[in-house]
């Protein structure tokens, strides 16, 4: 990989970061902060499984003797990341300076003053999916860089669609399940086999799933200011896919469980004609070692309720700590992890979804990952999730929501209404 010097005489970067506190209140005095000092910082992320990311930043160092970086491994779970972060802002601690946020955490710590407001003129945005630039704002104004996205999309069985006379993915659920029908009728291997699943266990994945049946009948958890706006017909109507389809056998009951990884067992393993998953499971579907569907599938868009569907956004963005020292290394470390170069590298050593819009048509990662159209599609038309100061919360009370109605607990306007209610209180 070619490397990037990007170093050049000190700088001090006057930014303004609109003062917020926890409520997200932006009538707050604003206060300037500057993104200047060199010399070594850190870079707080969680497990590097692949060993990729540590040899970008030994390039780095390799080209920065005197701006070193050294590499902090958190938890491998999200949420003890996230809470590792919180604990050392809330100290004002200066040992984190870039950090790897996940895409739903930006308003949060953008809200409380824990990360600082970026320079968007020099940080090349038009050259990103707008979707992905959007992750890393708060009222306006940016404080994370995308570094790699993700969308959910439609994994589907194409032997058994050409066998049943079906020549292209269903758009819409209601030809989802047309086509489930279709294929079991008259494929006989077919006829045993789970039609639909997601991921619908009482954890984010609830959030993600139910976010984007909603959004894809024409709802939405929340408006565009963070105002709920659950309790709407056409809301109603999206749940009520997920809902019915459990009713009717469409999505077996047994899927109530389901994480991503039980999923993506089912897919590989031959069990599941059509399945919501994101794109890491293209590698090991396609591994002979491990799948049963080996040249036997595709992906596309999600489906919707009148046509293609809306994903959700996935992803992660780095920002830099307002404790931080040395900021100004750390600005040039943001623009050369962010770099086409560096992303290339990660699309195709570990498969990561880059922010950049050009690698979607890069040769060498459609060969190896021809879903990338797909997925770029996908990223253009997604919606990310709540932008609130209070994700924790919120996500919780969309998932206990959700699991309610696709068990049965409750009826689907109770459950909206209740969770309406609920949200109203979580981001006034």
């Amino acid at each position: 990989m070619r490397r990037i010097s990007l170093t050049g005489a000190a700088v001090g970067l006057a930014l303004t970061l609109t003062a917020c506190g926890g409520s997200g209140d932006s009538k707050e005095t604003e206060k300037a902060v500057e993104l200047e000092g060199r010399g070594e910082i850190t870079f707080v992320t969680g497990k590097d499984t692949s060993g990729n990311l540590q040899k970008q930043v030994d390039d780095w160092n390799a080209a920065h003797p005197q701006e070193p970086v050294r590499v902090i491994e958190l938890s491998d779970k999200a949420d003890e990341q996230r809470q590792q972060m919180i604990q050392n802002a809330q100290t004002k601690s200066d040992a984190y300076t870039v950090l790897n946020l996940d895409v739903v955490w930006t308003a949060e710590f953008a809200a409380n003053r824990w990360v600082v407001q970026l320079p968007e003129s020099e940080l090349g945005l038009d050259k990103l999916l707008a979707p992905t630039v959007d992750t890393g704002r708060y009222l306006d104004k940016l404080y994370a860089l995308p570094i790699d996205s993700d969308a959910g999309l439609l994994y589907y069985r194409t032997d058994l669609m050409e066998k049943a006379g079906i020549d292209k993915a269903p758009p819409t659920w209601s030809e989802l399940f047309s086509a489930c029908d279709t294929i079991k009728e008259k494929v006989a291997e077919a006829k045993d086999l789970d039609c639909y699943a997601g991921q619908f266990d009482k954890y984010e994945g609830l959030t993600v799933n139910a976010s984007e049946a909603i959004n894809g009948a024409g709802g939405s958890v929340v408006d565009e200011s963070g105002k709920p706006t659950v309790n709407t017909p056409e809301a109603k109507a999206g749940l009520d896919v997920l809902v019915n389809a459990f009713k009717d056998g469409h999505i077996d009951e047994k899927a109530i469980t389901y994480t991503e990884e039980l999923g993506r067992a089912d897919f590989i393993g031959g069990k599941l004609i059509f399945h919501r998953q994101w794109p890491y499971q293209y590698a090991s579907a396609t591994d002979p070692k491990a799948s049963k569907v080996v040249g036997k599938f595709d992906v596309a868009p999600l489906p919707g309720s009148n046509g293609p569907g809306v994903s959700t956004l996935g992803g992660h963005n780095f920002a830099i700590s307002s404790f931080a020292k040395n900021k100004a290394t750390a600005l040039d470390f943001l623009k050369y992890m962010s770099s086409p170069e560096v992303q290339k590298a990660n699309a195709l050593v570990i498969g990561k979804a880059p922010s950049v819009a050009s690698l979607y048509d890069d040769a060498d990662i459609v060969k190896k990952f021809p879903y990338m159209p797909s997925l770029k599609t996908a990223i253009e038309n997604a919606k990310g999730r709540p932008k609130v100061v209070k994700y924790g919360d919120v996500t919780t009370a969309v998932q206990e929501a959700a699991y309610g109605a696709l068990t049965g607990k409750t009826t689907t306007e109770q459950a909206l209404s209740d969770l309406q209610a609920k949200l109203e209180t979580l981001t006034q």
